[in-house]
């Protein structure tokens, strides 16, 4: 047998290096047949690697993602296409009413609101939300609605939702100021069923919506799915913030638009007015109602201009409202056009930014560690006034019964414990107006009322 020296080196290239050893024909050729084996397997080995690195990227892109924070509860496919989102609110309110005699609104604890909120998305550019509310004596549809979003500069949204006029009415209730909305917001429309185009333009310095709407009356606590007439009403905003990617930032918080609507009403039955039921104060007490019989009957506009400011701990509303309509008796007629305006301010006490979308504190609530969450002072003027012509005559409303305006101050103090928990206190004073001089019952006294509120929103 002829024995050749020979290193492995040479069948396995340079990678490797061993000692050179002795071997005859067959032990070399069995030696080599091992490591070409052994290459094989390696190469398997490492193919398999990638494939299960592969199927866990294509897992992970592709596999549902659950995730909780303080924006609740998210459900989403890995590629985001669909999602669904579980949000909520629920307001914990106490009114406390002083020198009433009894006659007026009564002290005590309530449920504000209590509000599941679902949304989420559907093939990437379907938006739905759904917001039923529990708060009250009745179950109600606050919102259901289906958004599709081609750009953000144009979307369609249809179902039901707030009309778009009011400044402070279209801001989220969770984030509002006071406990109740000004009496400005008493002569906007509530949530309406239609459809409307809408977006942002031009780096979203430009908010803009137009649409079609049944036509709500002015502002109400319950809406209905019900249209009164065939006739529908057309409702517009825009909203400008010319310098919101400005570098300067004193000048970024500044907006301001108008929104507005047009319709004419002609209502099929009684049972639809057209009207609002009345106006209420900031303690919720009705201080005016048109008399029974009393309908829309004709035009009804409204107009809006608007305005906000906010810059540091600064923030500033401002909005005037008209809103005008033709209201029918039997055959008498006349044109009313009632206006309301309300200016309202913040200062935030621990310096945290203010915004039209709510606080977020830099240190949340943790005693523990110092830290007491963000303090808000807040302040607001408001005053609605009621056309002189629906008292003539006692035909359209009786100057005995309602007063023809009202104007009220409130101040507050609001406590955002984090992102989630939030605590209000503030105190309204309102002063009625009567129509001949002589106040009417319903305005005898003054109204002054202490609200509290307690807040989970997530």
């Amino acid at each position: 047998m002829k024995l050749r020296q020979l290193s492995v080196v040479a069948l396995l290239g340079s990678q490797i290096a061993l000692p050179v050893f002795a071997a005859d024909d067959a032990t070399l050729e069995a030696l080599k047949q091992q490591l070409q084996a052994l290459d094989q397997k390696v190469r398997i080995l490492e193919r398999e690697r990638e494939i299960d690195t592969e199927a866990a990227t294509t897992k992970s892109l592709t596999a549902p993602k659950i995730t909780l924070g303080a924006s609740g509860f998210n459900f989403s496919s890995g590629d985001s296409n669909f999602v669904a989102q579980l949000h909520g609110v629920v307001q914990f309110d106490n009114r406390t009413f002083f020198n009433d005699g009894g006659t007026r609104g009564n002290d005590g604890f309530l449920i504000r609101r209590a509000r599941p909120i679902f949304s989420g998305t559907i093939q990437r550019d379907f938006d739905y939300l759904f917001m039923p509310d529990f708060g009250g004596n009745t179950v109600q549809i606050q919102d259901a609605y289906l958004t599709y979003r081609y750009s953000p500069g144009f979307q369609v949204q249809a179902g039901k939702f707030k009309s778009p006029i009011g400044l402070e009415h279209l801001q989220s209730d969770p984030v509002t100021l006071f406990n109740e909305r000004s009496l400005a917001t008493s002569l906007v429309p509530n949530r309406d069923l239609g459809l409307a185009l809408k977006g942002d333009l031009f780096k979203s310095t430009v908010n803009y919506a137009l649409g079609v709407f049944n036509g709500a009356p002015d502002f109400s606590g319950s809406t209905t799915n019900l249209s009164f007439q065939d006739n529908k009403a057309v409702v517009g905003r825009v909203f400008y913030q010319p310098w919101k990617n400005s570098d300067v930032n004193a000048l970024r918080g500044f907006g301001f638009g108008a929104g507005g609507s047009y319709e004419n009403d002609h209502p099929a039955t009684n049972s639809f007015t057209g009207l609002s039921p009345g106006f209420s104060s900031d303690g919720q007490q009705r201080f005016f109602a048109y008399n029974s019989g009393v309908v829309g009957d004709g035009v009804h506009w409204r107009f809006s201009p608007q305005a906000y400011y906010y810059y540091g701990p600064l923030g500033l509303l401002a909005e005037y409202v008209v809103s005008d309509q033709k209201i029918r008796k039997g055959v008498l007629t006349t044109d009313v056009q009632n206006t309301a305006w309300n200016i309202t301010g913040s200062w935030l006490l621990t310096g945290e930014d203010a915004s039209y979308n709510g606080v977020t504190p830099r240190h949340p609530f943790d005693p523990r560690n110092g830290q007491w969450g963000a303090f808000q002072v807040v302040a607001r003027y408001a005053s609605l006034d009621v056309d002189d012509s629906v008292f003539a005559g006692k035909v359209f409303a009786d100057p005995t019964k309602s007063a023809s305006g009202a104007s009220a101050w409130s101040v507050g103090l609001n406590w955002y414990l984090n992102k989630n928990i939030r605590a209000n206190a503030s105190f309204s004073h309102t002063v009625f107006d009567g129509y001949t001089g002589g106040k009417p019952a319903v305005a005898a006294q003054d109204e002054n009322v202490f609200f509290t509120r307690l807040q989970l929103a997530f």
